[in-house]
């Protein structure tokens, strides 16, 4: 059974949180128990999220969810605390695949945790079915000039570099040299042409899809958005492309700067009981580490997010991308 921790009352607790993280029974339950408020203020993007805590040192939340490519680079720069597994007993309800959490790239630095694991999922090619009649295998799809116009793709540079490189065949999706940055500039501009319109959160992806009658998207979100576009009415599809899909896995952290860290301690093993888990994954059709669903399976061929040879490179190019520039003034320094 999940374990709840108590602890020390405060005057609020601060989260910081992705869309689906923190919906408000699942904050209400947690506040009835701790006798506390929680305050939650949402991430729009990576970038957003790195801004939010790098710009105070972390003084403004208590806690937050970050992938674990992004994790390391928040814990050179002494932004979160480690966190003892004594403090975390729902730690002990983890699915065989995060249980080991030596075993999870990102989570740990020097054999002090760091992050516990909530969240996951790939990203695949959502398509709208009456419009493509063939399932797409490929994420060569997103450029198929049969589609011009009706793709939705995200916006975010370090990710979308990735694809790049996954559709150019490069050996590293993370790690780009330099003589792979032209091309990858390339197909991201071939990209950007065949695009219909880009998008940050998930329902702001939903409502580009209908507008444009878009016929295909590259689901930066996975299943939580076809959750959401099955709802809207489209007869939407699935599929993971044969490169492998990339797939980001999000923990919960606690910053240096946390007012009261067993508050904080205290939400993440919450969000790691069997219900918020449950939720998760129903709900939101997100990958819950806590709770086993089926439309998540061990032998899914995943392409683990890591950390990139440069965050700010990546998305100071896709800005002079998304903003129409040319290769040659994409690349000038």
């Amino acid at each position: 059974m999940p374990t709840q921790v108590r602890a020390a009352s405060a005057a609020s607790l601060r989260v910081l949180a992705w869309p689906g993280y923190a919906d408000a029974d699942i904050v209400k339950d947690f506040e009835r128990l701790h006798k506390t408020k929680v305050e939650v203020t949402y991430i729009a993007s990576d970038e957003d999220l790195w801004w939010k805590i790098s710009s105070t040192q972390g003084a403004d939340f208590d806690v937050f969810a970050v992938n674990t490519a992004e994790l390391q680079r928040y814990i050179s720069l002494s932004l979160v605390a480690p966190i003892p597994c004594v403090a975390i007993p729902n730690s002990a309800h983890l699915l065989p695949r995060f249980a080991d959490l030596a075993a999870v790239p990102g989570l740990k630095k020097a054999d002090q945790l760091y992050g516990l694991p909530y969240a996951y999922a790939e990203m695949g090619l959502l398509y709208d079915r009456q419009q493509v009649t063939q399932t797409p295998d490929s994420i060569a799809a997103l450029w198929d000039p049969r589609w011009r116009g009706k793709v939705i793709g995200y916006n975010g540079g370090t990710h979308n570099f990735s694809l790049a490189a996954q559709r150019l065949g490069l050996p590293s999706a993370f790690l780009l040299d330099e003589r792979r940055w032209p091309v990858a500039v390339d197909a991201l501009i071939a990209l950007r042409r065949n695009v219909g319109g880009f998008y940050e959160q998930p329902e702001e992806s939903i409502a580009l899809f209908k507008a444009r009658q878009a016929a295909l998207m590259f689901a930066n979100f996975g299943r939580q958005q076809l959750k959401l576009l099955r709802a809207a009415g489209i007869d939407a599809g699935y599929a993971l492309p044969k490169e492998g899909a990339l797939a980001w896995l999000d923990c919960w952290v606690v910053t240096k700067a946390a007012r009261n860290p067993r508050l904080a301690h205290a939400w993440i093993n919450h969000l790691l009981g069997t219900e918020p888990g449950r939720l998760l994954a129903t709900r939101q059709g997100l990958g819950s580490t806590s709770f086993k669903s089926p439309d998540y399976r061990a032998d899914d061929r995943l392409v683990w997010l890591q950390p990139v040879e440069s965050e700010a490179r990546r998305n100071l190019l896709w800005r002079r991308i998304a903003a129409g520039d040319r290769a040659s003034r994409v690349l000038a320094s």
